[in-house]
């Protein structure tokens, strides 16, 4: 596959992340299943800004993303986490969606907001809650008719399923495991890894540097209604990705695989989590007028489209043309960050490239630490900005697919290796 020559592609100047942080990935029906992804969304936001040390009346523009409703108010999350967070009411907020590149397009579009002059400093936040993804129903608005189906159905299930290419997001992988020779031991094997390596930067305390805990405590905001977060039971904080642990190959062979003959199972897939994730992203203009260290510089931006059922594909292309355009080699970047949406499609990506896989999720993936839809392309490109720091590095790359076949790549330079 060579580098595709549609799609898009953004070049900054003098973009830069200031800081950024998340909460604790947790499991799916677990610690953090009661809140609503604004609250999580508001946690993360103010504690950006306490952490880059930049007031809210600075930031001139919010932009948000959340791809599944977690209660009544997601039309107002993009405004609520703005507020909330201590951003002046002139300030604009917007939602976008990208399926599982939502969290790149958030630095993608802020770059564009600032290189255009919109703003000078910009609040990205992500937030789902994948436990409270609701059981719907879209067809009785005019009521039940006698003896028709009544069509309640889980929203985070359905929502798996391409109905245009008629094939579920499990499937696709499988698909791509087909194309590029890819067997279950390969896939576990690398699964068991990313478990290892994940386990190994949460002993560390690598992971600790960008998570803040999540406490009972409210938001208040002058005028309106006090929000906040409580903790259920005993608990009194939530400090820790609760998905990563040891995870032999010989465990994960024993588990059922999702198709039959397939490769994908539940234990080398992306984990189902709660969590949310915000950054600061400021021009340069500002970040020295303030005295600021940035973490990252945002270099370029990549987005290209593939076919459906083989969507996992889409970060090789989008990072075959991000590299392309921006002039660097695969062998320029010092670290990936790649969603492992599953084993197979991020070993096809692998393949497809050309990849140092020694050079991929270096402090684990998805499959350990879990995929929070819209907060993980903010966690991937702050994972990756801290990581090349610590390794010295210059450049690295975070990417996803994105179902109904897409891809998007964000590149970073470090600034102290520049």
């Amino acid at each position: 596959m060579t580098a595709s020559r549609k799609g898009f592609f953004n070049a900054f100047k003098d973009v830069w992340m200031l800081d950024g942080v998340r909460t604790p990935m947790v499991d799916y029906c677990g610690s953090l299943g009661h809140i609503s992804p604004t609250d999580l969304g508001i946690k993360a936001a103010r504690a950006v800004l306490a952490r880059a040390g930049v007031p809210g009346e600075h930031i001139g523009t919010v932009i948000t993303g959340n791809m599944a409703p977690g209660d009544y108010e997601q039309f107002m999350l993009p405004r609520h986490i703005s507020l909330y967070a201590g951003v002046p009411q002139a300030v604009p907020a917007l939602m976008t969606q990208r399926i599982c590149g939502t969290g790149f397009e958030l630095f993608r579009q802020a770059g564009e907001q600032i290189e255009s002059g919109c703003a000078d400093v910009a609040l990205l936040t992500g937030a789902e809650s994948m436990t409270r993804n609701p059981i719907a129903a879209f067809t009785h608005r005019t009521g039940f008719k006698l003896g028709a189906p009544v069509e309640f159905k889980d929203f985070l299930w359905e929502a798996l399923n391409d109905s245009a290419a008629g094939i579920t997001m499990i499937q696709t992988a499988e698909n791509l495991a087909k194309k590029y020779g890819i067997t279950r031991e390969q896939v576990d094997v690398f699964a068991s890894s990313s478990f290892a390596k994940a386990v190994a930067a949460q002993q560390a305390g690598f992971h600790a540097g960008e998570i803040v805990p999540v406490v009972t405590e409210t938001f208040e905001l002058e005028g309106y209604a006090t929000r906040g977060i409580k903790l259920q039971g005993k608990l009194t904080e939530v400090a820790l990705d609760t998905h990563a642990r040891i995870s032999p190959v010989e465990v994960l062979a024993k588990l059922r695989s999702v198709y039959p003959g397939g490769v994908q199972t539940g234990g080398n897939s992306s984990a189902l989590v709660d969590a949310a994730a915000a950054a600061v992203v400021a021009s340069g203009a500002y970040a020295r007028a303030e005295g600021k260290k940035p973490l990252a510089r945002v270099v370029a931006a990549a987005v290209v489209g593939v076919a459906p059922e083989i969507m996992g594909i889409g970060p090789a292309p989008a990072i075959q043309l991000l590299l392309e355009r921006a002039g660097l080699k695969l062998d320029d970047i010092g670290r990936f960050e790649i969603n492992e949406a599953q084993g197979a499609q991020t070993l096809a990506v692998g393949r497809e490239l050309g990849l140092d896989l020694d050079k991929l999720n270096v402090n684990g993936g998805a499959i350990a630490l879990g995929h929070p839809l819209a907060a993980t392309g903010v966690r991937l490109t702050i994972t990756l900005a801290r990581e090349l720091r610590r390794a010295g590095l210059r450049y690295g790359v975070s990417s996803a697919c994105i179902g109904g076949g897409q891809g998007i790549a964000l590149l970073l330079e470090n600034p102290d290796a520049a």
